[in-house]
């Protein structure tokens, strides 16, 4: 279980660091920072991946996901006694992310590149196209909650990779890796570098659910060729295989009763044609089974919720960004007993801004609330001390 979460320098979360429960909901309202806390846990898994450059790009570049106010705020900016404005940089331009689980913490640190060029054999080359592209200044890997010299089990500074071998000496093992690949991806080694690998295939396991599609041309309401599907699709294509998955050799009395919790009375039966496999759901009082092409936006983003959160392979953590989308509010109560059910077995992370499923929510055994608010454009959550944290140097 992530036990901290930090984020630096990414939009409004100038300095953000969070204690993390079995259940989190994060809400606050319009304008807050949720979407901004979203997408900063999505690039950290996208770290794992060897796509958080990529990733950044898609946002924009490095420089448009920056934190755009002040290095730091004067107690008379604070008290509305001055004018907030820039003062001298003292520090590097950074955007840096990191956790910290209840055995391995990670971090990395994103900056912009010193040269204009691009080397090749130890040499200067010709001018590079890509010199706004953004680069890893210094990645680490260490074991407990805070980073410390003494619990450094993996660090990455420039181009160099150190990695704490089996005699506890620190060897270098990459000195040459490219200011755009992470140590996560290529150092990762079942003998030299265990903890590592262990770490990167956890964060690769991470499943973020975001804005479901319900449309009429929605990937969901399309047949698809049916095979064993543990883990729904972040669209949803898959999902009347997840659903005949779920009944084969997950819970199926759970999903039975996901279904009658929300709609008292009806049930969902997979039809196969072809090896095509379709959702249908026959409801009280009709005499034939609605096809998925016929289903209501909300009736449809509920069911993929259902095949998400009762998954037979439950992640390390799942994300859910504003599940209520589309949702009637008599459906948020038995969402929340759905969500309050997976996050006893992984760890969940709800972003959200409706009320009733915060209320819903709110009081869960092992369970944090986090309601941010924005003050001179920087997100906060009230309430909360951060946890000690130290980022790794360059």
């Amino acid at each position: 279980m992530i036990l901290t979460l930090a984020v630096s320098g990414y939009r409004s979360l100038r300095d953000l660091v969070l204690p993390l429960e079995r259940l989190n909901v994060v809400t606050g309202a319009n304008g807050s920072g949720k979407s901004s806390f979203y997408r900063a846990l999505r690039l950290l898994g996208e770290a794992a991946q060897g796509r958080i450059i990529p990733s950044l790009a898609a946002e924009g570049g490095l420089e448009s996901t920056l934190w755009a106010g002040p290095e730091s705020f004067s107690r008379a900016m604070k008290a509305g006694e001055a004018p907030v404005q820039g003062t001298v940089r003292r520090e590097r331009v950074s955007l840096k992310l990191g956790f910290a689980s209840e055995d391995y913490g990670y971090a990395i640190d994103l900056g912009l590149p010193v040269s204009s060029g691009h080397f090749h054999d130890g040499q200067m080359a010709i001018p590079s196209m890509f010199s706004q592209d953004p680069v890893i200044k210094a990645e680490a890997v260490w074991i407990g909650e805070v980073l410390k010299r003494s619990n450094l089990i993996a660090s990455r500074g420039g181009a160099g990779v150190h990695i704490l071998d089996e005699r506890g000496n620190r060897a270098t093992v990459i000195t040459d890796l490219a200011p755009f690949d992470s140590m996560m991806t290529h150092a990762a080694d079942p003998r030299g570098a265990p903890e590592l690998l262990a770490l990167r295939e956890r964060m690769r396991g991470w499943r973020f659910y975001d804005h479901f599609r319900s449309d009429p041309e929605a990937p969901a309401r399309r047949p698809q060729v049916g095979t064993r599907t543990p883990v729904l699709a972040s669209d949803g294509a898959d999902l009347a295989a997840a659903l005949q998955t779920v009944r084969e050799i997950g819970d199926p009395a759970a999903l039975h009763d996901a279904i009658e919790d929300a709609f008292p009375g009806s049930t969902v039966e997979i039809e196969s044609a072809g090896g095509l496999f379709e959702v249908t759901m026959r409801q009280h009082g009709l005499l034939r089974p609605l096809r998925v092409a016929e289903l209501s936006d909300g009736t449809l983003r509920y069911l993929l919720l259902a095949a998400a959160l009762l998954t037979p392979r439950p992640p390390s953590l799942m994300v859910l960004n504003e599940p209520e989308t589309s949702l009637h509010p008599d459906l948020l109560p038995p969402l929340a007993r759905l969500i309050a059910a997976a996050a006893r077995r992984s760890q969940v992370i709800v972003v959200t801004h409706a009320r009733a499923l915060v209320d819903a929510l709110e009081g869960e055994p092992d369970s944090a609330l986090f309601v941010l608010e924005k003050q001179l454009g920087e997100t906060l959550a009230p309430g909360f001390e951060g946890p000690a944290w130290n980022w790794p140097k360059r």
